[in-house]
């Protein structure tokens, strides 16, 4: 996913307002129109991934990959809050589809932060100008989240005494894109360490698996890679040196992270945007459920509540991305924050829209069905949630012990003085739950607690929870920077028009025959 460069501050990184709503006009128009319920509901239910709306999306006709490329390299150089709300977006539309399109920007962060200047050229170019699709080659058989235990190997290739290329071997497993990339950057152990390469699809010894049968998103393509003695010139070693494969994947968690974040989001609030829909038109007992408190209060208003505290996490983190705050992965928990709780919050939603459905929502002619598989795997992909957990727990760990507790006491103290100013926020409850969070951690280290492993996973869960309630200041929503304006009249490329009419969903029905109620896009 390469977008603004994460280690350069830059205050008005990111689209201008106009630009990022054109964009998302266009995205919506082009997918319900290339993707209406109908053909969304064949194609999981035949195992197909529609390569030519991914690439369509990703080249001349759609043009979307040029918000992930910078402006050096011919495209939009979008923020990373442009990217999540695109990303959102995305999801509420198709989570597999979704997942086709960044896998493309995932497989290209290597290059982009770990690059040579020429590699960025050549790789980004053909990206922004050739809408190529990547696939990122980092997860084996036997090693899921540890990277570290990787077992694709990268030999040295030397001749006349000169270093040419490196003949890898190995497998990868579960790659979005694998089967229908145009190159892929594969992770590998060489002589100084894990190092990344990158790879054409046409390369000798290089073959892709058939599409794994899955449970959910099956839209995309995900599929194994073996690599047989592939040769690799040296100019595709990313960086032009070895061992940095692992530090480079680290740079960018916290970004990308965001990315699956508003996967989740944008799937939870489909889900419930067709429960709601479906409970102004269910009747019961001589009244719509949408009237009943025992169905609103336990499976709507809870779910839209965590969905937006979610979406506050995340936008207040892409802010501080696009502000330069991210370098060197400084914003990874907070990453991991925004992706735990969004995930697993949009997973608990799409539940309760079955549930709200009731036999219906069982059904596989309701797409709430689909939603429910499609967006389990937000909390598996780009870390578990148990990954997640661990990553929250370890670093806020450290911050209490460094501060002898009084890490999440300041910050406790600081709500309270927010409630004393403005009562009507509910910082009093957040700051009760953040005092209370520093009394667990507390007894956690003079019980020596943290020596289980179980709970430092429950500490993991309670500080995403402590932390995605705390009110936030307002996030700067208005896009800073100008697009150039060589850029606007080509938005959506072959639209034919030089802007987008700001978008005003109407009602649209699913299978079922429900009409899903449009959702305020936020100002």
């Amino acid at each position: 996913m390469a977008t603004t460069d994460l280690s350069v501050s830059n205050a008005a990184a990111g689209l201008d307002a106009e630009t990022l709503s054109m964009m998302l006009a266009a995205l919506h128009d082009f997918a319900r129109h290339e993707l209406p319920d109908s053909r969304m509901l064949e194609l999981d239910h035949e195992d197909i991934c529609p390569e030519d709306l991914v690439r369509a999306m990703c080249g001349e006709q759609l043009g979307i990959q040029l918000l992930f490329i910078p402006e050096a390299y011919g495209g939009m150089g979008g923020g990373s809050f442009d990217v999540y709300r695109v990303c959102e977006q995305m999801a509420r539309l198709d989570v597999g589809l979704a997942t086709s399109v960044l896998a493309t920007f995932l497989g290209s962060d290597p290059l982009f932060v770990g690059g040579t200047p020429e590699q960025k050229k050549v790789w980004l170019t053909r990206i922004a100008e050739s809408g190529i699709l990547f696939a990122y080659g980092a997860t084996e058989p036997e090693a899921g989240s540890d990277l570290g235990a990787l077992r694709t190997t990268a030999v040295p290739v030397v001749e006349n005494d000169k270093l040419v290329g490196y003949r890898i071997n190995g497998r990868k497993q579960w790659i979005s894109n694998g089967g229908i990339a145009d190159a892929y950057t594969i992770l590998a152990l060489a002589p100084a360490g894990p190092t990344w390469f990158v790879l054409e699809r046409d390369a000798d010894g290089f073959t892709k698996n058939k599409p794994e049968d899955k449970h959910g998103i099956r839209l995309s393509n995900t599929a194994a890679l073996f690599l047989d003695d592939v040769f690799v010139p040296l100019d595709n070693l990313v960086g032009g040196v070895e061992g940095q494969g692992l530090v480079q994947a680290q740079q960018v968690f916290g970004y990308t992270r965001l990315m699956v974040a508003a996967f989740g989001l944008g799937a939870g609030w489909s889900a419930l945007d067709r429960a709601i829909a479906y409970s102004t038109e269910r009747i019961q007992a001589g009244a719509p459920l949408s009237e009943k408190q025992g169905y609103t209060h336990k499976l709507i208003v809870p779910h839209v509540v965590r969905l937006e505290a979610a979406r506050a996490s995340i936008e207040e983190t892409t802010t501080r991305i696009d502000a330069g705050e991210g370098e060197n992965g400084a914003l990874n928990t907070e990453g991991a924050i925004g992706k735990y709780f969004a995930t697993e919050s949009g997973n608990t939603a799409a539940e309760a829209a079955i549930q709200a459905h009731g036999g219906y929502g069982y059904t596989r002619d309701y797409i709430v069905e689909k939603i429910k598989r499609d967006v389990r795997i937000t909390t598996i992909y780009e870390g578990t949630s148990e990954i997640m957990e661990m990553t929250i727990a370890r670093d806020r760990w450290q911050q209490h012990l460094k501060t002898r507790g009084e890490y999440y006491r300041e910050r406790a103290r600081e709500l309270d003085a927010l409630h004393a100013r403005r009562p009507d926020v509910g910082a009093n409850a957040a700051a009760l739950a953040t005092w209370a969070l520093a009394g667990v951690l507390e007894a956690c280290r003079v019980g020596r607690l943290t020596r289980n492993q179980h709970v430092l996973l429950r500490l993991g869960e309670l500080i995403a929870w402590a932390e995605c309630g705390q009110p936030r200041p307002p996030t700067a929503r208005c896009r800073r920077r100008r697009t150039p304006a060589s850029l606007r009249p080509s938005w959506p490329p072959s639209a034919g028009r030089s802007r987008a009419r700001p978008h005003r969903p109407s009602p649209s029905t699913d299978r079922a025959g429900y009409a899903a109620r449009p959702r305020r896009t936020p100002s």
